[in-house]
């Protein structure tokens, strides 16, 4: 199960929408995840209340259409996979929310199966 938290600076419900679809399917293509592991925080920053700020760090120039993806995940995957899926959901992002590659910015963190619980104060992947 991958949590996931998009964060996108004045992005609407349909927008939002295609974002998480976008970081979805990337997962489910690139990394194998169920197509019904969908687990998602998305946020939409109106610019005065909530920001985001950024700026041209490693030479990519950003702009308003910035959008953070945090991803949470058990460990395991290859340097390999994680660069197949930054390149996908990149893609998607531009595919299905009209989001510019040099926008996207994601973090992956990774943790054990101990650290989840999908229910009931249950940890479900450790072994009773």
């Amino acid at each position: 199960m991958p949590l996931v938290r998009i964060d996108a600076l004045r992005a609407d419900a349909e927008r939002l929408d295609a974002l998480g679809r976008a970081v979805h399917d990337a997962l489910v293509e690139t990394i194998g995840f169920p197509p019904n592991d969908r687990f998602q925080v998305l946020t939409s920053h109106d610019g005065t209340s909530g920001m985001l700020a950024y700026d041209d760090y490693l030479g990519v120039p950003r702009d308003d259409g910035i959008v953070y993806v945090a991803l949470t995940m058990r460990s395991g995957r290859t340097a390999a996979q994680k660069q197949a899926l930054y390149r996908r959901i990149a893609e998607l992002a531009e595919e299905y929310a009209g989001t510019e590659p040099r926008n996207v910015v994601i973090t992956l963190t990774e943790n054990e199966s101990a650290d989840w619980s999908f229910g009931h104060g249950l940890a479900q992947y450790v072994e009773g």
